[in-house]
């Protein structure tokens, strides 16, 4: 089983040290790497640190705002470091009149991104499941208004729901290609895989059924990143017999 991981997880090496985060998570049995910024570095640099420690790119957290600023720049970038994941890690749906300008936007990004083989995807937190002020649903109206692939994180759909993410795994079967395999307690802390309330091997089980990329987000950075990744593909080869 190959895994990949939130480079997001690490961010205590990334802004300062992408390549020794790169090659650090390299050493500890990732595969994919999905990231959540490139810190001023060229395409063509993430692309050779890449190569040197046998890394594929399952997908990067790129906000609207950086399509809304340079869609010409962002679908290069990601052409050259071989990217066809786009994945807005989050954004402010609060009302509906928000969600309509998002849904918009991102309706009319798809087809262009979908010409140069680049996928568009939504990241979800715990908001998402829950009504907003005004009534609007956030998850649903992504769902049925728009095409967008969906990157289930499957902790916060459980600390929103206190449910496990396997059904909704299966109702977005067809636009899941990654889930962020996470776990935490049900109150809203992150912990590494295994030490927290979430139902990980459930999700685990069916993420294999599935064929579907389980990336790791561990996000507490205790005591720092990279000990949490550890733990946390030490868990998941651990699940595998």
């Amino acid at each position: 089983m190959d895994y990949g991981i939130q480079m997001y997880s690490v961010r205590d090496i990334t802004a300062n040290d992408l390549e020794g985060a790169l090659r650090q998570v390299s050493e500890l049995g990732y595969k994919y790497v999905e990231f959540a910024g490139f810190f001023g570095n060229s395409a063509e640099t993430v692309k050779g640190w890449m190569d040197k420690y046998g890394l594929q790119v399952s997908g990067t957290h790129t906000g609207l705002r950086e399509l809304d600023e340079d869609l010409e720049g962002v679908i290069a970038y990601h052409k050259t470091i071989g990217n066809k994941n786009i994945i807005i890690p989050g954004h402010d749906l609060s009302s509906q009149d928000k969600l309509d300008e998002f849904i918009e936007k991102v309706n009319r990004y798809q087809p262009i991104l979908k010409e140069h083989g680049i996928s568009l995807g939504y990241h979800n937190h715990s908001h998402e499941f829950l009504p907003n002020a005004d009534g609007s649903q956030i998850e649903d109206q992504l769902i049925y208004r728009t095409n967008l692939d969906i990157e289930i994180d499957t902790y916060w759909f459980f600390n929103a729901t206190k449910l496990s993410a396997v059904p909704m795994m299966e109702r977005v079967k067809d636009r899941l290609k990654v889930i962020h395999i996470k776990d935490g307690t049900k109150d809203g802390k992150g912990t590494p895989l295994g030490l927290g309330e979430a139902p990980v091997r459930e999700v685990y089980d069916k993420a294999r059924e599935m064929g579907v990329l389980m990336v790791v987000e561990s996000e507490t950075l205790t005591p720092d990143g990279m000990t949490e990744a550890k733990i946390c593909i030490e868990y998941l080869k651990a699940q595998e017999a």
